[in-house]
Parts: C-alpha cells; structure tokens; sequence
C-alpha cells in the first residue's frame, strides 16, 4: 500500500466517526474549509483517486459514497487541485449521491451520474 493509501485510508477513519454520529454537517465543513494546497504535480488527480480507490478495498467495512467523496475532494486540495464535493438526490425512487468534481468534470464516479441526480450542493 502507499504512502497516499495509507493517509486516503487514515481520512477514511477520520470521516468514520461523523458517520457514526449522524453529523453530516461535521464532514461537509471539513471539505468546504480544506484549503487548496499550491501546485498540483502531474498526475496527482489519477494518483489520488487510486490511492482512495485501494484505502476502499482494504477499509473494515464498505465505504460508502458521501464517505469516499470527502476523502477524495480533501486530498486532492491537499494536492493542489480545485476539487468540489457535490451532492445530488433523485426524488422516484428517492436516493441521495455524492461525488467529486474537478472543473465541471466528475472525477470519482461514473460521468453521467450528473444527469441521474438533481445537485442540492457543491462545496
């Protein structure tokens, strides 16, 4: 495991316990106040969302999308990139999704999920 999927799998950790309390305005303020880091090397955006990837396989339990998309959206700010969590619903049958955009373009899911999903927030 590398040195990114161990510390994507620490962030997982981290958000466990807001899950676990039910405080999903704990986990959107941790997005909305990670700043973005100076420079982004090359690569970083797929570097990073593999590493989220891997900490996924190896986490005791299924990591679910709101979970996995702040993970995602924090490291990469903390790697330079301009990443936003956003979070969508479908009302027939009702569900909620969140995924991570970078400059309009989903980064951490399917590319059409924006159109399954009306957008109730991006942070």
């Amino acid at each position: 495991m590398s040195l990114l999927a161990i510390h994507a799998f620490l962030e997982l950790l981290r958000c466990e316990r807001h899950l676990r309390n039910r405080d999903f305005r704990a986990l959107h303020e941790k997005v909305r106040r990670c700043p973005v880091q100076d420079g982004s090397a090359t690569g970083a955006r797929e570097r990073v969302c593999r590493a989220v990837d891997l900490a996924c396989i190896w986490y005791f339990k299924e990591v679910e999308c709101l979970q996995r998309s702040v993970v995602t959206a924090r490291l990469l700010r903390k790697h330079g990139i301009h990443a936003r969590l956003v979070i969508g619903v479908r009302h027939v049958p009702f569900k909620a999704h969140a995924w991570v955009e970078v400059e309009g373009q989903v980064v951490n899911d399917k590319p059409y999920v924006t159109e399954l999903y009306a957008i109730l927030d991006r942070c």
